[in-house]
């Protein structure tokens, strides 16, 4: 009944799925997000003035303490022995360009500790500068490309 979704059971219900036969590999995860915010807040941020502090650096460690608890917030995700989490943020002329990169040794992908890592460093952009920018927006939250596993190498065309 699963029709390929590996997330079901024979009967159709959710599941974790099996990965104790697969092989440990090594596997990376990129991901991007966009926060597109104002003129205004954007010029804050160009000279280090927004009321809350750094919000760059705070949104950093954001993304990586949500990384390593991705599998307590998604259900069918497996904990995983996360190795490296890198996370860059670039002010750009519409907002801030977040990246992330995570990378694992394990049974299973990193797709989405990645995921999760670029969402919570927007959702952190934008509760630090909420007061300013009410219109403030996460958007094209995506996976770039990944590698390892039995599926092997992916990459955003």
């Amino acid at each position: 009944m699963s029709d390929g979704f590996t997330h079901l059971d024979s009967d159709g219900q959710a599941n974790m799925v099996d990965v104790s036969g697969r092989e440990v590999t090594l596997r990376i995860a990129d991901t991007t997000a966009t926060v597109t915010l104002s003129a205004h807040v954007i010029g804050l941020l160009r000279s280090g003035q927004t009321p809350k502090g750094d919000v760059l650096s705070t949104a950093r460690i954001a993304g990586i303490m949500a990384a390593k608890k991705t599998s307590e917030l998604i259900p069918l995700c497996h904990p995983i022995a996360i190795n490296k989490i890198s996370i860059d943020l670039k002010i750009i002329d519409s907002g801030v360009a977040i990246s992330a990169q995570v990378i694992t040794s394990d049974r299973t992908g990193v797709e989405m500790e990645a995921l999760m890592a670029v969402s919570v460093a927007g959702l952190t952009i934008i509760d630090m500068v909420k007061a300013l920018d009410p219109l403030a927006c996460l958007s094209q939250i995506r996976v770039d490309s990944k590698s390892g596993g039995k599926n092997g190498d992916w990459k955003r065309a």
